[in-house]
């Protein structure tokens, strides 16, 4: 039996904190009890909030915690043709559209047609103002803006296909509704990429088998499996573990800096200690 490949992909707009710890120890040890391979992914696509700083610190965290991956580690930005080779793909298929709506016009269609924003996440579902424009209209607005957001067209996507399911461990066979979302972005005006299209082509590229994450990111899913099957990828097993939090029962973030391995660190913590700290696996 070929041991399951899997990953940690953190994003270094932060330093790691106990809740990533858990995640990244999960993976590595569901990799090393199957006699598989760990490997480790920055995502780092976001040019604003993302820092050098914060991604040194994670290699030197988790090395700490004793972990080990293999090399090279793939680093998110200097593979930005791959999504581009994606994005482009997706567009001969007839599947994305143009959006130039600002984030505050969106807001304003949503509330006046009387829908609530998308609570988990805060985020606001699309109405789809401009995939209703005509050829002729888009083919103007791109001349005039010559840079928009690129949009999934989600009905259509899913149209084209029946069934489309994935295989979670801790949920069983889940059928795929990426309509929840509505058409999300692919790529941004100031990013020529998305999380939803750069993970979708990274763990395809990477050969990952087995996507261990946080159950917040479960319904993020639906929306890869559909771009795996638009892309002709084949589907990696699941599994979204519960997540670490506080006496409070409050999730950690990385604006908690007390729990950050480096605070714990420098409080005298011993690899040992953070292992102490976790449920087991």
């Amino acid at each position: 039996m070929i041991g399951n490949v899997t990953r940690f992909a953190p994003s270094p707009t932060g330093y790691l904190h106990l809740g990533h710890a858990w995640s990244a120890l999960f993976a590595h040890n569901v990799a090393q009890q199957s006699g598989g391979r760990f490997l480790l992914r920055i995502e780092d696509i976001d040019p604003v909030r993302c820092k050098l700083e914060f991604t040194t610190a994670i290699y030197e965290d988790l090395r700490w915690l004793g972990l080990i991956w293999e090399q090279p580690v793939r680093v998110q930005s200097q593979h930005m043709t791959d999504y581009a080779d994606a994005l482009a793909r997706l567009k001969d298929m007839g599947v994305l559209y143009p959006c130039f709506c600002s984030r505050r016009e969106i807001i304003a269609e949503v509330a006046a047609s009387g829908y609530a924003p998308h609570a988990k996440d805060a985020e606001i579902v699309y109405p789809g103002t401009c995939r209703h424009l005509s050829m002729t209209e888009r083919t103007e607005k791109l001349a005039q803006q010559s840079v928009a957001n690129w949009r999934l067209d989600t009905a259509k996507s899913s149209s084209m296909f029946q069934n489309l399911k994935f295989h979670d461990h801790a949920r069983g066979v889940i059928e795929a509704n990426p309509m929840m979302f509505g058409d999300v972005v692919l790529a941004r005006k100031d990013v020529a990429t998305s999380y939803h299209l750069s993970v979708t082509v990274d763990d395809h590229l990477q050969g990952v088998s087995l996507i261990t994450r946080g159950e917040d990111l479960f319904a993020s899913t639906h929306i890869h499996r559909v771009l795996q099957a638009l892309l002709g990828y084949y589907t990696p097993d699941y599994h979204h573990h519960h997540l670490l939090t506080d006496a409070n029962g409050k999730r950690y973030a990385k604006r908690d800096n007390a729990v950050t391995i480096r605070a714990l660190r420098e409080f005298g913590n011993t690899p040992a200690d953070i292992r102490a700290m976790m449920p087991d696996f």
